[in-house]
């Protein structure tokens, strides 16, 4: 059963019959947020990128969201292209080898199987247009190579299926990306360690499965397998208690 708060923001009918039970949650070893300024130097670190605006922002962080449940730092797709891929001007490209660079990193810390490894190309992955609109305003914002957005990592949509999550967005949540997600989990391991932790829907992104007829009707999960981090995409109008679409929201 849903609970108040997960049950108050269900705000409109569309697509209501696909959301389910879930008991599924984070781990214990999971504690919530790392603080901001440990979450840029890492992906600084990890990236080559420059920290310096980022932490100059992260010192004075707006109110956050209702929602959202801590503050979370991540690449910018242009400051990946511009250091890693300098010679990749078009932004679906840009973003298919950024999110290809953050799948090196979790491959090089911990045990990684991408099902999806010949699809990470614009035909078959691309950016929701609501979360483009989103990630260009905090872009525009920030202005940094690292983003600093407020984010949950599941738990609010748990259960409902990745359109029906979009539905529920409030008006400043969008849907993470592959990208911000697999960022997280870099700076965040502990977040997805067994098979019993719910999975991460990344409802930001949109996957056009090569079986369908209908284009573009999938969305990217990152799930726990064979001891370590897995990444597919399952269909939008799939409901599982064993999922949760992770959402950011463009602080007010």
């Amino acid at each position: 059963m849903m609970t108040m708060s997960e049950a108050s923001i269900t705000s409109r009918d569309r697509y209501a019959n696909e959301e389910v039970s879930s008991q599924f949650t984070y781990p214990s070893e999971y504690q919530g947020p790392k603080p901001i300024e440990e979450q840029v130097g890492s992906i600084a670190e990890i990236f080559g990128l420059d920290s310096e605006s980022a932490l100059e922002y992260a010192a004075n962080l707006p109110e956050i969201p209702e929602g959202a449940e801590g503050w979370f730092a991540i690449p910018s797709v242009i400051s990946l292209a511009r250091v890693h891929f300098p010679e990749v001007d078009d932004p679906a490209e840009q973003y298919c080898h950024a999110l290809n660079l953050v799948f090196e990193k979790i491959a090089s810390s911990r045990k990684f199987t991408n099902f999806r490894k010949r699809f990470i190309n614009p035909q078959h992955l691309r950016v929701h247009a609501h979360t483009q609109s989103a990630l260009d305003e905090i872009e525009e914002t920030q202005q940094n190579d690292i983003l600093v957005i407020p984010a949950q990592l599941g738990m609010r949509h748990r259960g409902r299926s990745v359109r029906r999550a979009r539905e529920c967005f409030t008006e400043n949540e969008f849907g993470l990306t592959s990208l911000a997600t697999g960022a997280i989990l870099l700076t965040h391991p502990e977040r997805l360690i067994s098979w019993r932790d719910l999975w991460m829907d990344c409802a930001g992104d949109e996957f056009d499965h090569p079986v369908s007829d209908v284009r573009f009707d999938g969305a990217p999960v990152f799930d726990f397998y064979d001891g370590g981090v897995g990444f597919s995409a399952s269909w939008l109008d799939d409901a599982g208690g064993s999922c949760g679409s992770v959402s950011g929201f463009v602080p007010q």
